[in-house]
């Protein structure tokens, strides 16, 4: 449990770096993800928290929407989240979940732990900041989804699978046979590489 605790909280700190350092223009700037301002990267990931605690019976606590001011949103929901793992009987707490049934803490890890360094990718994109994702987190990404079978790839790249308007991959983008792990990871769940700022 310590170990998804520590993994969460360096993630989040490095998204929370990135939503630190948007300029107020920036956010109604379009992001790699179609359709997507950097401010609705950031709803994003809050709602992903939201869900991360609904099984457990919780939902956010009080706080300033993204709309409203998404810094102060998306700490809210990581303090929500980190307080989930900081509790071994709730971290360690089983719960069902559209991929089964996993443990709350389990749950965190495999869905908005691993989101948090795509969506840092989208927002740094969208609004000009150093896109590098850490190398840790594309071989553990990486792994995680060259592992996935055919069929549940396919599904992922599913409009609407796993919800209204859910899509977890978009179609995969071709890279080059040289490009760098970041690039190979990016392209397989559905992200231009190369994708800049119109």
């Amino acid at each position: 449990m310590n170990e998804i605790a520590d993994v969460y909280h360096r993630r989040a700190a490095a998204f929370e770096a990135k939503v630190a350092a948007v300029q107020p223009e920036q956010w109604s700037a379009p992001s790699p993800c179609p359709q997507w301002t950097a401010r609705d990267v950031v709803g994003h990931i809050v709602d992903m928290h939201a869900v991360m605690l609904s099984p457990i019976g919780r939902a956010l606590s009080p706080a300033p929407s993204v709309k409203e001011d998404p810094l102060a949103a998306f700490r809210a929901a990581r303090a929500d989240v980190e307080a989930l793992l900081a509790d071994p009987v709730t971290a360690a707490t089983e719960c069902d979940t559209p991929a089964g049934r996993f443990t709350a803490a389990r749950h965190v890890h495999e869905v908005v732990s691993a989101d948090l360094p795509l969506h840092g990718w989208d927002l740094a994109k969208a609004t000009g900041q150093d896109a590098t994702i850490d190398p840790e987190d594309v071989r553990l990404s990486w792994e995680s989804v060259s592992a996935l079978p055919p069929e549940l790839i396919e599904q992922f790249r599913t409009p609407g699978a796993f919800g209204p308007g859910v899509e977890v991959f978009g179609p995969e983008v071709p890279v080059g046979s040289d490009a760098s792990p970041q690039d190979r990871l990016l392209g397989m769940i559905g992200r231009d590489p190369n994708w800049q700022h119109p």
